[in-house]
């Protein structure tokens, strides 16, 4: 059942994932290599990563099972998600076998009504588990239903895909990126407005520092939590760009010590560096100090 967000179903203080990274789910070798780099969060896929055959999504399962346990065993404090196929593709319900308690949650690519979380819910529910959902958002009609699709409980983080997107309208990618500012500013709206932290798109040039780094400031810019990550080289800079620096630590601190010492001696306004403060202000330290300690729950399901 939908609920509003702020129900007791979804905890307060969500962790706010900088880096995601991915490996493919039939590399177990790339996959025991995933803590090297120190990503906030890693995902084993048997969607995208995998080709799209009977065959090899069958022979990717064991290999992603097994992978993900040693994965845990081996990295206790790195969060582990498993991605599933879409719910409405063939492999999603042998893909659901996969999964165990352990896993931090499981990664749903192209959710596209909030029926759809429910279905996986109550799939998930059959099997046995309760596992909080990463929801992709990577259609048309998932973009155009985000707010209600995160709004479900189940629902803890999101990230909007730009190139499932793109070929689902039938348009081009594009350096610029303007073909997919709409639908990246809506998605990083509705998760403003539901309390989920919302991870950016993938950039694909995988040796372009430069252009990985313009990429995620303009995803910062419009309120992204972190970066999908494709290759370890990226998660140093997704942590760089979607982490507070040490400066803006420090001054947020401060500002908020004098907001203390302002209230303690009665003065309901007063200034910091010259700076006349308002709440807007205090209220963007606060999310500096919640993002600079935030982490991200390892264990987050169940097994009933």
């Amino acid at each position: 059942m939908s609920t509003n967000v702020r129900s007791a179903g979804r905890p307060s203080g969500l962790a706010r994932p900088r880096s995601l990274l991915f490996a493919p789910g039939n590399r177990a070798d790339l996959i025991a290599k995933l803590p090297r780099s120190a990503p906030d969060a890693v995902v084993i896929d048997l969607e995208d990563a995998i080709p799209g055959t009977p065959e090899a999504k069958a022979a990717a399962r064991p290999v992603a099972r097994d992978a993900a346990r040693d994965l845990i065993a081996a990295a206790p404090h790195l969060p582990v998600f498993l991605r599933v196929n879409a719910v409405h593709s063939p492999y999603f319900a042998e893909d659901l076998h996969v999964l165990t308690p352990e896993l931090a949650g499981v990664v749903v690519p192209k959710l596209e009504r909030a029926d759809d979380v429910r279905q996986v819910v109550n799939a998930l529910a059959t099997s046995g588990l309760t596992l909080p959902i990463l929801a992709g958002l990577e259609t048309g009609a998932g973009v155009w239903h985000a707010h209600e699709i995160l709004r479900e409980d189940a629902v803890r983080w999101a990230y909007f895909g730009a190139e499932d997107y793109t070929t689902d309208l039938g348009g081009r990618r594009t350096p610029g990126g303007l073909e997919v500012l709409y639908a990246r500013s809506q998605v990083a709206l509705a998760a403003r407005l539901t309390g989920v932290p919302a991870l950016d798109i993938v950039v694909t040039a995988l040796n372009d520092p430069a252009r990985f780094r313009e990429d995620a400031e303009l995803g910062r810019a419009l309120g992204y939590a972190g970066k999908l990550c494709i290759h370890p080289a990226q998660v140093a800079l997704a942590h760089e760009l979607f982490g507070a620096t040490p400066a803006e630590t420090a001054r947020a601190r401060a500002l908020l010590a004098a907001a203390h010492d302002a209230a303690t001696q009665g003065h309901g306004a007063f200034s910091f560096e010259g700076q006349m403060v308002d709440e807007p202000m205090l209220a963007a330290a606060r999310a500096i100090l919640a993002q600079d300690h935030a982490g991200l729950p390892h264990a987050g399901g169940t097994h009933e």
